[in-house]
């Protein structure tokens, strides 16, 4: 059990069997014996071994250690799974939150076109003389006259910007 955890472990680490005979300080041959089972480190040894290779000395001496890369790859693979879902379902939920958030936008460019058509610019026949009707005058035409001009530019962007977001039946 120990020549397999010694070999095991090693590998686990990528470690070399001349890496390892240097962090130890001894030659490459005594790691060859110790994993082919002709030999076996002294107690000192055993703790300087545990310590390179990250580990217990009981591990080293206990049950037999498996290289487990196909378990590794399977559980990382599942893992990987799990997260590209995840971004999937995030990227489909802000995908219909901002398709309804250029919906609504659209309803509201409409919405505003809507009240502004019916209201005819009242602001029209107001009597200017009075300095506070006159800013408010200004005002509600600069927006009006803003308005008309850049909302249908906008609106377009909308419409373009919901058709590009509406979720594609492949």
């Amino acid at each position: 059990m120990l020549k397999e955890n010694i070999k095991s472990l090693r590998k686990s680490k990528g470690l070399s069997q001349e890496e390892l005979a240097i962090k130890l300080n001894v030659v490459r041959q005594t790691i060859s014996k110790w994993e082919q089972g002709l030999s076996v480190p002294d107690a000192e040894m055993l703790i300087k071994l545990s310590e390179v290779l990250d580990t217990t000395v009981s591990t080293l001496l206990g049950e037999k250690i498996s290289e487990s890369k196909v378990d590794d790859l399977k559980a990382i693979s599942e893992k990987l799974e799990v997260i590209n879902l995840q971004l999937s379902q995030r990227k489909n939920e802000r995908r219909k939150i901002i398709h309804w958030l250029l919906i609504s936008l659209c309803v509201i460019i409409v919405g505003i076109f809507i009240v502004l058509n019916l209201l005819n610019s009242p602001y029209l026949n107001w009597d200017y003389n009075d300095p506070e009707k006159a800013v408010l005058g200004v005002a509600i035409h600069s927006f009006e006259w803003a308005f008309i001009r850049i909302a249908p530019i906008i609106f377009i962007g909308l419409v373009i910007g919901i058709f590009l977001t509406r979720k594609k039946n492949i």
